[in-house]
């Protein structure tokens, strides 16, 4: 796909915008004076996958919190600022590599030049946030609800006060809960100005409902090569929002990295426990966590089964009770289904290069 041609921008040692790769964020959950607790999920966050992590900074004592929090993790840190320019101040002085914040709403133009201008010092970007639930009421009046061309002209208006000031080392994200707002939002932006996107569908849900609205709109914008870095907004441990955008990258091709699992959803022709199967494979893998780039399929009969088996780097087609283990388009075993997930594992390690325990 044809990517948007953007400006770059640099998020600590990740790179954002031009011929970058689509970077995923999440953000912590946890009470950001917490340092413990902050560092602890971001840990296990950038474990998960996640490449830049922001964090609430509501208060001093949020601020406060932040060099210890950057001491303990490797990953970008950015602090999300509202209505307080001083908590902008604070936290580029404690060391965040990026500030989430609108202009418009830190106080008048002499704090948005000093929060600018600390910034550009420190060479801190900032993204733009825009969301359909906290628009200005200006804009509500004016277009009667949030509809795309309020979001557009609220970003607009935030983008033109930071430019007055010289300053645009700017990313940008117009999220709402709702897909076609949010993606028509995003297509008229990026008629009107180079800067990188920040993509997210916001308050998306549970994970279940959360993931499909999240896979939905930032798929389908990712697809017309709209979108720097993403965030998937889940009700719940935000681990699960980078699987679930590690797994929109990987679907569109933007990603290579770890093992793309293709099992079939079973029909009245299987005559294996396949769900069970696929299961526990994926689990296994799951807890294994390989980053080397594999295909596995996994069939359940003589249909579909040997075509997608032999196209994947490793995959199992199964039979009556029994399945074929495919290498590289293959056949290397017949195997009971009892043994087919352990013997799927083994060569999905040796592959990779590891073993159990390393």
């Amino acid at each position: 796909m044809q990517r948007r041609k953007t400006r770059q921008i640099k998020l600590g040692s990740v790179l954002v915008g031009g011929d970058a790769p689509v970077s995923i964020q999440s953000m912590a959950n946890t009470k950001t004076a917490d340092v413990a607790a902050t560092v602890g999920q971001i840990k296990r966050l950038e474990q998960a996958g996640c490449e830049i992590i922001r964090v609430a900074v509501p208060d001093q004592e949020a601020v406060d919190a932040l060099p210890g929090i950057l001491a303990g993790i490797t990953i970008p840190l950015i602090a999300d600022i509202h209505f307080d320019y001083r908590l902008a101040l604070g936290s580029i002085e404690a060391g965040v590599q990026g500030l989430r914040l609108n202009p418009g709403n830190i106080g008048g133009k002499a704090r948005v030049q000093e929060v600018a201008a600390a910034a550009k010092a420190y060479q801190v970007p900032i993204r733009i946030g825009v969301n359909a639930g906290s628009l200005e009421k200006v804009l509500l009046d004016k277009y009667g609800h949030p509809a795309p061309e309020a979001l557009v002209e609220s970003a607009l208006g935030h983008i033109g006060m930071l430019e007055d000031l010289n300053y645009n080392n700017i990313k940008i994200s117009l999220k709402a809960s709702s897909i076609p707002v949010m993606m028509e939002a995003y297509r008229q932006l990026a008629q009107k100005v180079d800067y990188p996107f920040h993509l997210g569908v916001t308050e998306a849900g549970t994970p279940k409902r959360g993931s499909i609205k999240s896979a939905v709109g930032i798929g389908a914008l990712l697809a017309q090569g709209i979108g720097d870095t993403i965030r998937v907004s889940l009700t719940g441990d935000p681990e699960e929002e980078v699987v679930v955008a590690k797994e929109i990258l990987r679907a569109l091709g933007l990603r290579k990295e770890g093992i793309e699992l293709i099992s079939c959803p079973t029909c009245g022709r299987t005559q294996i426990d396949l769900v069970t199967i696929a299961g526990a494979l994926e689990d296994k893998l799951d807890r294994i966590g390989i980053k080397t780039p594999l295909t596995v399929a996994v069939m359940g009969c003589v249909v579909n089964g040997p075509g997608e088996a032999r196209e994947a780097d490793l995959g199992i087609a199964g039979g009556n009770g029994v399945g074929l283990l495919f290498k590289k388009g293959e056949v290397i075993k017949k195997l009971p289904e009892s043994q087919l997930v352990d013997a799927l594992v083994e060569e999905i390690l040796q592959m990779a290069g590891k073993t159990i325990g390393k």
